[in-house]
C-alpha cells in the first residue's frame, strides 16, 4: 500500500489477527531508529474483551477499542534499561524529564514503523491520541511500574470498511528552507484553502454551529480548558511514574 493512500480503520472484520503475524510485525519493527540503541519502549498487547472494556472509558469509549481484535499500548520504558544498569554495577540516571522525552521519541518511532508494516500486511489500524489524556487510569489498568508511561494506542484488525483518506496540508505549508520562515496571513490563507473548501469540513463547521473550521478545533475539539486540565493530569502522572 502506498503511504499516501493510507486510511484510519475503525471497523474490523470478525477475523483474528494471528499471534504469529503480530509477533513478526513487532519484531520487524524493532529495526527502526532508536536512541543509543537502547530501544526505550515496551508494548502491552490486549486481546481479551474484559481488558478492552476496562480500557475503553479512558479512550472516551471510542467503539473501535472494544471492536478491534487487538489493542496495542505503546509505552515509553526506561525501567528495563534502569534495571539492567542496576544489575550490572552501573549507576542509572534516567528518572528525569529528558529521559522521558527520549523514551517517548523512541516509542513513537517504533509505533510508526509498526503501523507501516501492519498496513503493508493488509491490516487496518487507528491511532488513538487519547492515550495521554487519562494516563493515570491506563497506568493503573495495565499495571505499569515506575519509569513506564503510555504514549500511544493502536487498534488493529482486518478492515471492514473503506473510508476516504484524510485530507493533508500541501507540502509548501510545512517545509522551511534553511531556517523557519514565519507564516503571514496570506500564506495561512493559501495553506488552508483546500482543507477549508472540502464539503465534509464545511459540514463539520455547520453542524457545530461555528463560523470557521479553526473555531471547531479551538472551541469544540481541543479547547483551552481541556488542554490545561489534561496538562495538569499529565504532569501528575509523570511525577507518579518517576519522570519528574
Amino acid at each position: 500500500m502506498e503511504l499516501k493512500n493510507r486510511k484510519s480503520i475503525r471497523k474490523y472484520a470478525d477475523k483474528d489477527v494471528s499471534n504469529e503475524l503480530l509477533q513478526r510485525l513487532l519484531e520487524d519493527a524493532e529495526h527502526t531508529q532508536t536512541m543509543g540503541n537502547l530501544q526505550l519502549y515496551s508494548v502491552i498487547v490486549t486481546r481479551s474483551n474484559e481488558m478492552k472494556e476496562r480500557l475503553a472509558p479512558f479512550h472516551f469509549n471510542q467503539p473501535m477499542v472494544v471492536g478491534a481484535p487487538v489493542v496495542l499500548t505503546f509505552c515509553a520504558d526506561f525501567r528495563r534499561t534502569t534495571l539492567w544498569a542496576d544489575n550490572r554495577q552501573a549507576d542509572p540516571g534516567y528518572d528525569n524529564f529528558l529521559s522521558f522525552i527520549n523514551a517517548a521519541s523512541d516509542t513513537l518511532l517504533y509505533c510508526q514503523t509498526f503501523c507501516n508494516l501492519a498496513e503493508e500486511a493488509g491490516l487496518g489500524l487507528c491511532y488513538l491520541g487519547t492515550t495521554v489524556y487519562m494516563p493515570s487510569q491506563i497506568i493503573e489498568t495495565l499495571q505499569l511500574p515506575k519509569l513506564v508511561f503510555p504514549i500511544a494506542t493502536i487498534t488493529l484488525g482486518w478492515p471492514d470498511e473503506d473510508p476516504a483518506p484524510s485530507d493533508r496540508l500541501p507540502l509548501r505549508g510545512i517545509i522551511h528552507e534553511e531556517a523557519y520562515h514565519d507564516y503571514t496571513p496570506t500564506r495561512i490563507d493559501d495553506i488552508y484553502a483546500e482543507k477549508e473548501s472540502l464539503e465534509e469540513n464545511k459540514h463539520f463547521v455547520a453542524i457545530n454551529h461555528k463560523q470557521t473550521l479553526a473555531q471547531v478545533f479551538t472551541d469544540c475539539r481541543y479547547t483551552r480548558k481541556d488542554n490545561e486540565a489534561m496538562s495538569k493530569t499529565l504532569i501528575e502522572a509523570l511525577k507518579q511514574q518517576g519522570f519528574l
